[in-house]
C-alpha cells in the first residue's frame, strides 16, 4: 500500500450536503477532498431522488396538457410516449447538473477520490476502488454525508422485477397499466401524481388517517379531493400482510381483509440512513435504530472532528437544509464555532399535482396554541393569470394574527406552489413589525401574476378581521 495522503477534510459523499461542505472548506484555503462510490458526482438527489423524481414530472405535465389542449385534438391519438421514453428527458437534467458539480470542484482544487469509503479509525479512512484496489487517506476533519435509501422491510422481494422502491423505480421499462404504491407520504404521492398522469390505474396505500397529516388540514383534503377526482383510489389506515409476486402480477393483502391485484408494486415507506459498511460501528460512532447518525447543534458527532450533515442525520431530509448543513459544518471546523443554522421555518415542497408548499404554522397547530389567528384565502380561479394559463385549480392561504397581523403561516396548493411560497417566507422572516399582513396589501403587484394572489388574500383577510365586505 502506497504512502498515506494526508487532508484537512475529507468529506464524505458527493450529494448537496457534501458539496456545501467542500466547496466552503475549499474557498477559506483548505486542503480538501470528496469521496462519491458512484460512477459521477452529484450524489442520490441528482441521480435518483430530487432531479430525476421531479424532470419526469415536469415531462408527465406537459404530456397531460398537450392532451387536454383543444389545438391539438387530432394528433393525440397518434401520440403514444410511454414512461421509459420519459426517463429520457431527466437522464440531460442529470449530466446537465452531474457536469456542473465537477465543474465546481475542478475550479476549487478539490481532489475528488472514486470508491467506498470506510473508516479505518477515527482520522483514517480506507477507499475500495471499483477495480479492487485500496488506497488509505487521512485527515483532521471528516464530513459525512452519505445520504439515504429507501428502507426495504425484509419480507418483499425487491428483487422480482415488479417490485420497485423509489430508485428502482426510475429503472422501469414499461408503462404499467395498473401500480399500487403502499405509503402516502412525500415520494408516494408524487409519485402516485406522476403514473395517474400516465392514465395507470393507481392505488395509493396510506398508513395513516390522512394524506400528508403535516399539512394544513384544508390543504390535505384539497389533495385527497383532487387525486380522487383524477381517478386515483386511495386507502386510509391500512398496513400491509402480505405482497406476492408472480409473472403476470403483485397480489398485496392487507390486515384489514383486503386484497389487491396490481402489475406493478412500488414500496415508499421510509427510508434508512446510508451508514452501513462505512467502519461506524467500528470508531464506535453513534447512531440510532434507523441508520442515522446522531448530532449536535454544529453538526458534530459523538467523536468530534467527525460531523454529518444531509439526510444521514434524518430531519428536515431536504436538498435545501443538506446545503446548508454543509456549509455550516464547515464553518464550525474552520472557526470552531458557527453563528448560523437552519431558518426557523423551512418550507416544503411537494411536487404532487397539483402542486404544494408551505411554510410557518398550520391552523391547527395555532388552535392548539391558542393564538388569535385570522385566515385570507385567494383562489386561483379568480386570478387573471391563472384564467389565462388554465391553471385555476388551487389557492393561497395566508395565516396572520388577529392584533399584530403578524404573517404566522403560509400554505399554497396548485401550479408553481413551491415558487410562490418563497414571497411569503421572505416576509414571514423579517424581524418585528416588518413581518405584517400590511405589506401584500400596501405592495404594487404586476398584474396580471400569480404573485398577486398574495394581495388578494391578504385583503380577504384583513376584510375579514374588520369585518369589511
Amino acid at each position: 500500500m502506497s504512502k498515506i495522503k494526508q487532508y484537512d477534510v475529507i468529506v464524505i459523499g458527493s450529494g448537496p450536503g457534501g458539496e456545501g461542505a467542500v466547496i466552503k472548506c475549499a474557498k477559506e484555503g483548505y486542503h480538501v477532498a470528496i469521496v462519491e462510490k458512484y460512477h459521477r458526482v452529484g450524489g442520490g438527489c441528482t441521480h435518483w431522488g430530487t432531479i430525476p423524481s421531479k424532470s419526469l414530472r415536469h415531462a408527465v405535465q406537459r404530456l397531460v396538457a398537450f392532451k387536454n389542449n383543444p389545438l391539438f385534438e387530432g394528433a393525440v391519438s397518434q401520440l403514444n410516449i410511454q414512461y421509459p421514453e420519459l426517463l429520457k428527458s431527466a437522464e440531460g437534467v442529470i449530466s446537465k447538473q452531474s457536469k456542473m458539480r465537477k465543474g465546481f470542484y475542478e475550479r476549487n482544487q478539490i481532489d475528488m477520490i472514486a470508491g467506498h469509503a470506510r473508516f479505518i479509525d477515527k482520522n483514517t479512512i480506507e477507499i475500495q476502488q471499483s477495480n479492487g484496489a485500496r488506497e488509505r487517506y487521512q485527515a483532521q476533519s471528516f464530513v459525512i454525508a452519505t445520504g439515504s435509501r429507501p428502507y426495504r422491510p425484509s419480507n418483499i422481494d425487491f428483487s422480482h422485477p415488479r417490485i420497485h422502491d423509489s430508485d428502482t423505480i426510475l429503472n422501469l421499462q414499461q408503462t404499467p397499466k395498473s401500480i399500487t404504491i403502499y405509503g402516502a407520504g412525500v415520494i408516494g404521492s408524487e409519485y402516485a401524481s406522476i403514473f395517474r398522469g400516465l392514465d395507470v390505474k393507481v392505488n395509493l396505500i396510506n398508513t395513516r388517517d390522512r394524506l400528508l397529516s403535516f399539512l394544513d388540514d384544508e390543504v390535505s383534503d384539497a389533495l385527497s379531493y383532487h387525486l380522487r377526482e383524477q381517478g386515483m383510489v386511495i386507502r386510509h389506515n391500512e398496513i400491509y400482510e402480505s405482497v406476492e409476486a408472480n409473472d403476470e402480477n403483485v397480489v398485496i393483502r392487507l390486515k384489514s381483509g383486503k386484497q389487491i391485484q396490481t402489475e406493478f408494486f412500488l414500496f415508499a415507506n421510509g427510508r434508512s440512513g446510508n451508514s452501513q459498511n462505512i467502519g461506524l460501528e467500528d470508531i464506535e460512532l453513534e447512531m440510532n435504530n434507523r441508520g442515522q447518525i446522531e448530532i449536535n447543534e454544529n453538526y458534530q458527532t459523538s467523536i468530534p472532528h467527525i460531523y454529518a450533515v444531509g439526510d444521514i442525520v434524518g430531519y428536515p431530509s431536504l436538498a435545501s437544509a443538506a446545503y446548508d448543513q454543509g456549509r455550516f459544518a464547515a464553518t464550525h471546523i474552520i472557526h470552531g464555532e458557527c453563528e448560523y443554522s437552519l431558518v426557523e421555518h423551512i418550507p416544503t415542497g411537494i411536487y404532487t399535482s397539483p402542486e404544494i408548499s408551505s411554510v410557518g404554522r398550520t391552523e391547527a397547530e395555532l388552535t392548539a396554541e391558542q393564538v388569535p389567528y385570522e385566515v385570507g384565502h385567494s383562489f386561483f380561479k379568480s386570478l387573471a393569470r391563472a384564467q389565462i394559463t388554465g391553471h385555476t385549480v388551487g389557492m393561497l392561504k395566508i395565516l396572520f394574527h388577529r392584533e399584530t397581523l403578524e404573517i404566522l403561516g403560509i400554505h399554497c396548493f396548485g401550479r408553481d406552489a413551491a415558487e410562490i411560497v418563497h414571497i411569503g417566507q421572505a416576509i414571514m422572516a423579517q424581524k418585528g413589525e416588518a413581518n405584517t399582513l400590511m405589506y401584500f396589501i400596501n405592495t404594487t403587484f404586476n398584474y396580471p401574476t400569480m404573485a398577486e394572489a398574495y394581495r388578494v388574500a391578504a385583503l380577504n383577510g384583513y376584510n375579514r378581521v374588520y369585518g369589511i365586505s
